[in-house]
């Protein structure tokens, strides 16, 4: 039995331990590394794969890095368990096998021609990675920002997609954790864009499922459309205006930023959308819109801009229902665009929260087959996306709550945390999240200047619509 003063002195030496052993800072290890083909390749797989101009407007911006955070079983088999993800990659990658390529660039001088494409022969496969870290579940998910820690739960990191002519495509990072275990995805985004994503891991969650051992092939609920979409006229091999890679490509280095998670229920978000529809005397207006409006707002009021100074909110819209005729919901590739509202800071901030929903709204609803066929155009004359280009007035609302996160159990059921690595990372990043509860909450993954965080953290406006 222990008596008070041995409890305190039992607690103090447990904190202090505690202290030190997060003061030693761990770092995450590799303990193993190998490559994953398909299970065998079939007759498409062996020829080449053509982007378009979507795809390689890519180039130079950085991997799809998203991962599930799990609590380790009580029945938990390491080998085991890694040697079936291993088993069901290479059964997914039959489905998927552009993910197990490389890219390879095409280069003639007469007539002139450069072009990159994807090169399935010639490739070790897809990269798999188990790594280990001496830190707890609680140790990832107590801190109020995110560590920095989680970035090494994944491959490419500081990789830009062009690197895919060397590195992997797609790499599986299991990195197992004191009482944990987290599944890191790191996919280039040449090949996919975030429904495209999770398309894949939803599907490689579905085989895993269903492996009991046997290897061979096992179907999958919705199998991939790799004919790429290209405008009358043009294609499959795109020509880009360039003669050498360093002509378009360019390293895009984040500044120290805080970056984290803030969940809002479905309650709240109920709130929000009621609102600006109660303000703009409409039902038009979203819960997605009414959300991004808010978060425009108040990142604009921390940044403390001049009231002349143009501000503006960037959204990503899914471009395949919007085509006409519409692209299958299966196609796997990208098919995104950014639409945005815009507004000086003083009208953003004078008007209420309605005002500038609407604004969302009417962006939204204006992106239609002539908006999206004209930027094709543009992109088509070689436009490649540079990271260093965005705007510091802006802010941009990523991914999606409506794609299909936590039901990726891998045998561990339900995670308890989503978290993404390095890759697209600035100020004014938010990243939308399914929200654990599954009843249409949603996190939000706010990326900020310390400043503007600190700010944030204390703005009544933004405290009070959220629910912790």
């Amino acid at each position: 039995m222990l008596y008070n003063n041995q409890i305190s002195y039992y607690n103090y030496n447990k904190a202090k331990n505690e202290t030190k052993r997060m003061a030693s800072s761990p770092t995450v290890q590799h303990i193993s590394d190998c490559f994953i083909k398909p299970l065998y390749n079939s007759e498409e797989s062996q020829k080449p794969i053509y982007l378009s101009s979507w795809d390689l407007a890519m180039l130079s911006v950085q991997y799809i890095q998203k991962g599930i955070l799990f609590t380790k079983p009580s029945s938990f088999q390491l080998d085991s368990f890694l040697q079936k993800l291993k088993d069901s990659l290479s059964i997914t990658l039959v489905h998927f096998y552009p993910l197990a390529g490389r890219f390879k660039t095409l280069k003639q001088e007469n007539p002139p021609l450069y072009s990159v494409y994807i090169d399935c022969v010639n490739s070790p496969g897809a990269r798999f990675i188990h790594a280990n870290l001496d830190l707890t579940v609680s140790d990832i998910l107590s801190p109020k920002d995110v560590p920095l820690i989680v970035q090494s739960f994944f491959d490419h990191d500081r990789a830009i997609n062009h690197d895919g002519h060397e590195l992997s495509l797609l790499t599986i990072q299991v990195t197992e954790l004191i009482d944990g275990v987290f599944v890191g995805c790191s996919i280039n985004h040449v090949l996919a864009d975030g429904t495209s994503y999770w398309h894949f891991f939803n599907s490689f969650s579905e085989v895993f499922k269903a492996n009991n051992g046997q290897k061979q092939l096992i179907p999958i609920s919705k199998t991939p459309n790799f004919n790429h979409w290209f405008p009358e006229g043009h294609g499959p091999i795109i020509n880009i205006p360039y003669t050498h890679h360093d002509q378009f490509i360019s390293r895009h280095e984040s500044p120290k930023m805080r970056e984290r998670f803030f969940h809002f229920s479905s309650k709240s978000l109920k709130k929000l959308k009621a609102k600006a529809n109660q303000e703009c005397n409409t039902t038009k207006i979203s819960s997605l819109q009414a959300l991004s409006a808010h978060m425009w707002r108040c990142i604009t009021r921390v940044r403390k801009f001049p009231s002349d100074h143009m501000t503006s909110c960037r959204m990503a819209c899914n471009n395949r229902g919007r085509l006409d005729p519409p692209l299958p919901e299966n196609y796997f590739g990208n098919c995104i665009q950014t639409v945005r509202g815009i507004a000086s800071a003083g009208e953003l901030l004078e008007n209420n929260l309605g005002w500038a929903a609407w604004k969302l709204h009417e962006a939204v609803v204006n992106h239609n087959n002539k908006e999206i066929r004209e930027w094709v155009e543009k992109l088509e004359c070689g436009m490649i996306y540079q990271l260093g280009f965005f705007d510091p007035s802006s802010i941009m609302m990523g991914s999606s709550p409506r794609f299909n996160m936590y039901g990726n159990e891998f045998g561990l059921r339900k995670g308890m945390a989503l978290r993404s690595g390095y890759a697209h990372k600035f100020d004014g990043k938010v990243s939308l999240y399914e929200g654990i509860e599954g009843d249409g909450g949603m996190d939000l993954e706010v990326c900020l200047l310390p400043d503007f965080m600190a700010s944030l953290e204390t703005d009544k406006e933004f405290l009070d619509s959220f629910s912790s």
